[in-house]
């Protein structure tokens, strides 16, 4: 009878005033209202009919436009009241205002409980008048009956409204999230990409002005190299953008070990026979970018000893050096670190009290959940 779902301003009380008066079309169902004026044709009924609708009217459209569920609920309640005082005079209208009511409660905001309550006792409403007023039975029984498949069709759509905007804001979270997750992503490959590099050109660039007066050529080479070195920064920048991925993790000990070695550090290196799944690879390159970046930055190390290791369950980096280490708190970059190991279910140790010890630890069998 009354397809709320669509149209009703109950169910969608967000909708502008145009939507709202869209609910007047369902005002077609009151012409059950005139059956008993028309047969009867007393005055005296037509003038109780009159105020009767008056009233009914005023109930409808207070239920429509109102905002607030606590308003709605008293306006149904109004109605189921007043349907149930006319009942005896006009059973067409009396039973049409409790249909209202079924067909209504499931969109105005309550709960599941109260709405199935609300459309049983329209039910069990409209069939006690029935009898109490002697109606014949089928005309009684036919009116609860409908009285229930209308509220009944309406609570189930009213349901599957429900669970549709449910998932529609479930879905703009994650999307949300998502977003929120890429740029934390890309932040942290910022930081490791251009955190690395732009210390290698401080580095390059000082040393080549200490050399501008003493060895000219070599200053050359160590520009022609800062010049190098920009160019792949703003291509891993680039890449960063797009979803940046290492290029292994001997490339990267490769990198490290021109890095150390142009500032003066020796390299110790053992990482033989690895097979590491993309994912470990990927985040360990980062590890070891990041914890390179550290030693040129701030320990002030002349050794540093690397170590990758693996058994049958985890793969383990470890980094140490002989640095001033007394690392007091975590920066952006030891952060990073931490939440890459964290998302492929490993983990991450600093020991700074005689130089900086780091171990990166990753479980095998991550490379799927990454």
């Amino acid at each position: 009878m009354i397809d709320s779902t669509r149209h009703s301003g109950l169910a969608l009380p967000e909708k502008s005033g145009r939507w709202r008066a869209w609910n007047l079309i369902w005002l077609i169902y009151s012409v059950f209202f005139f059956v008993e004026p028309l047969q009867s044709g007393s005055r005296r009924d037509w003038l109780v009919f009159a105020g009767v609708y008056v009233c009914f009217l005023g109930v409808y459209l207070a239920l429509i436009w109102s905002r607030h569920r606590r308003t709605r609920l008293l306006m149904l309640a109004a109605m189921a009241i007043l349907g149930a005082a006319y009942y005896p005079m006009n059973p067409s209208a009396g039973a049409t205002m409790f249909i209202y009511v079924a067909s209504l409660m499931p969109f105005t905001g309550g709960s599941f409980s109260l709405a199935v309550g609300t459309i049983i006792a329209a039910i069990l409403a409209s069939g006690a008048e029935g009898i109490l007023t002697h109606q014949n039975a089928w005309t009684w029984g036919s009116l609860s009956f409908l009285t229930a498949c209308i509220g009944a069709g309406n609570l189930i759509q009213a349901l599957r409204r429900g669970a549709t905007e449910r998932l529609l804001r479930a879905q703009e979270e994650i999307e949300h999230l998502a977003k929120v997750a890429e740029r934390e992503r890309i932040a942290r490959d910022l930081h490791d990409v251009l955190g690395h590099t732009l210390s290698v050109v401080v580095l390059k660039s000082e040393l080549a002005g200490k050399l501008m007066g003493s060895d000219a050529e070599r200053a050359r080479r160590e520009i022609g190299e800062v010049e190098q070195i920009a160019r792949q920064a703003l291509a891993e920048v680039r890449e960063a953008i797009r979803g940046y991925r290492a290029d292994g993790l001997f490339a990267e000990i490769a990198r490290a070990r021109r890095t150390l070695d142009a500032a003066g550090v020796s390299l110790d290196c053992q990482a033989d026979g690895l097979r590491l799944e993309p994912a470990q690879e990927s985040v360990l390159s980062l590890v070891l970018r990041e914890a390179v970046t550290n030693i040129l930055r701030h320990a002030g190390a002349t050794r540093c000893r690397l170590e990758v290791a693996a058994d049958d369950r985890t793969t383990i980096l470890r980094v140490e050096d002989n640095g001033r280490g007394a690392i007091e708190r975590e920066g952006n970059g030891i952060r990073g670190m931490r939440e890459r190991l964290e998302a492929l279910g490993g983990r991450l140790e600093i020991n700074s009290r005689e130089g900086t010890h780091l171990m990166a630890e990753i479980p095998h069998g991550t490379g799927a959940r990454a």
